[in-house]
């Protein structure tokens, strides 16, 4: 890794934010990690990720929640780092039918005390979780940064695509690098227990139902964590320039004049869900009991990305099939809740 100084992490006790702190701190790089450790999904998780992050010398802990404004400022000017990875954020499309302010407290407000942040203590590279998500409404095929995304269907979708602006502003205003991921349906090993693939396999095992919305034919870019730790670490090594060529007379949304970039990571490969259930079961050795609903207000029926800018500026895209992924997940949920 190029850049010198200790790595900060938010969300760092979280699904990516662990697999990437796990995977720093065992090429040697000092990690501070930072985590409200709030109770949207279990705690008890989180904490067993924690006491795998602490085995490492060379990583510290801090919880602190992201709206705390002083904590967080005082926090990144004591650890100085020359890359901050925001990962911490409230997740979830359904949840923010129902609980909007909190996504306008962390995702918004959060987000901004990080940008000022890294501001003032001169942080050389800001990389972020964007989303899928914000594509929306639009059908074209494959999702491209450099399509517009302006017509989110979710209060979490409209917060991630603000994030794009307010990086944006900021790398404009202050010559700070940001780069922009959007995720697409991460899967794995220690996953959010809110996902389908979590929620499917302790269905399953109990012999449960599970819920198959939009039928069950509705697509997801699936995306294994190895390949977004992988995406992520190299486009920390690579921080956000300006794009030479950016016209203002035909603004290209995923450049800039600016130390500006978004690219998307995802799996190249929209995979139906009925697919992964099968995958699944197989992996499993049981059946799914399903139980066929409509598509949920917020979610969009299919996504797919073009990871073509990512593959540009790294040399790497996402390559690991949801036949070998699920295997790997079905593995470690068997081992860590003794199934």
């Amino acid at each position: 890794m190029t850049a010198s100084g200790p790595i900060l992490i938010t969300g760092a006790a979280g699904f990516i934010g662990f697999h990437l702190c796990q995977r720093l701190l065992a090429e040697g790089r000092q990690v501070v990690g930072l985590d409200s450790m709030n109770e949207y999904y279990d705690v008890t998780l989180k904490r067993a990720r924690l006491d795998r992050l602490n085995q490492f010398p060379n990583f510290r802990f801090e919880q602190v929640d992201l709206t705390d404004r002083d904590r967080i400022a005082a926090l990144i000017l004591s650890v100085s780092p020359g890359i901050v990875v925001n990962l911490a954020a409230q997740a979830g499309v359904r949840y923010s039918l129902t609980n909007p302010h909190a996504y306008a407290e962390s995702n918004l407000g959060g987000f901004l005390n990080i940008l000022e942040g890294c501001r003032h203590a001169s942080v050389r590279h800001l990389v972020y979780a964007s989303s899928s998500s914000i594509y929306g409404g639009s059908t074209r095929m494959p999702f491209s940064v450099h399509d517009s995304a302006d017509h989110p269907l979710s209060l979490y979708a409209a917060s991630k695509k603000a994030n794009e602006l307010m990086a944006h502003t900021y790398s404009h205003l202050f010559g700070l690098p940001t780069t922009g991921l959007r995720f697409f349906t991460v899967y794995g090993p220690w996953g959010r227990p809110d996902m389908a693939l979590f929620l499917f396999t302790r269905a399953i095992l109990a012999g449960e139902p599970i819920d198959v919305f939009n039928h069950g034919n509705m697509q997801r870019d699936f995306t294994y964590i190895d390949d977004i730790v992988e995406g992520l670490v190299r486009v920390m090594e690579h921080p956000a320039t300006s794009n030479p060529d950016w016209k203002s007379a035909a603004p290209d949304p995923a450049t800039s004049s600016a130390p500006y970039r978004i690219h998307n990571i995802g799996g190249n490969a929209p995979v139906q869900l009925n697919r992964l259930i099968e995958v699944l079961e197989e992996t499993l050795g049981r059946k799914a009991i399903r139980n066929l609903m409509p598509l949920q207000p917020g979610d969009v029926p299919a996504t797919y990305a073009d990871v073509s800018s990512l593959e540009e500026a790294t040399g790497f895209k996402p390559e690991i099939p949801v036949e070998i992924g699920i295997p790997r997940f079905v593995e470690w949920y068997r081992e860590f809740y003794r199934v």
